[in-house]
């Protein structure tokens, strides 16, 4: 096996555990098990538990970026449709089996108050979404309120659909998407 391929192997088993468990809750036995790879392999690749969480949540990123732009992308042409992709998009990650909400939210919550580098990281991904929000609205006309608007829908999806257990929480938020860009599409 290639250092990549066991840094990805390493990456993936400690996405998937985390995700399902928690972070505190997983130890570096259950994940050396998990990636099949020796411990000292393990720390070879990464140095701490730290290390493989940022690892973790850096490969996540660049995932949720991916989906989300493939997603609006494909989208009809309209700014609506285009607009409204980001919440069909949630709307699918809600609905899948192993949806346990956002990892980054999952991650401040548990290591954001000890841990201000995985806070930091956190944050960046937060402000890249809603950059990323900004910037779709801005190119289809919109303000820089509706941008807010709908990130915090978005945001809130998130967290109604983990706690609920309830995918429906995408397709309220993107009923209530639809109001605030058809009002503020129409008066741009």
């Amino acid at each position: 096996m290639t250092d990549d391929e066991t840094r990805e192997n390493i990456l993936s088993a400690a996405g998937d555990l985390y995700y399902r468990k928690g972070y505190a809750a997983v130890g570096m036995d259950e994940l050396r098990s998990a990636a099949g790879v020796s411990l000292r392999r393990l720390y070879g690749e990464f140095p701490s538990k730290s290390d493989i969480v940022k690892g973790v949540l850096a490969r996540t990123h660049e995932q949720w970026e991916e989906g989300l732009r493939s997603r609006v992308d494909a989208a009809g042409p309209s700014a609506r449709e285009q607009l409204t992709a980001v919440f069909a998009y949630l709307q699918d990650w809600f609905g899948a089996d192993d949806f346990r909400g956002c990892a980054f939210i999952n991650a401040f919550g548990e290591l954001g108050g000890t841990d201000p580098e995985i806070a930091g990281i956190v944050r960046d991904h937060k402000n890249s979404f809603q950059q990323y929000m900004a910037d779709l609205v801005a190119e289809k006309g919109g303000s820089e309120l509706l941008a807010a608007q709908l990130s915090i829908l978005a945001e809130g999806a998130q967290s109604t659909a983990a706690i609920s257990g309830d995918p429906i929480a995408a397709e309220q938020a993107r009923s209530a998407a639809e109001v605030l860009i058809d009002a503020s599409l129409r008066t741009a």
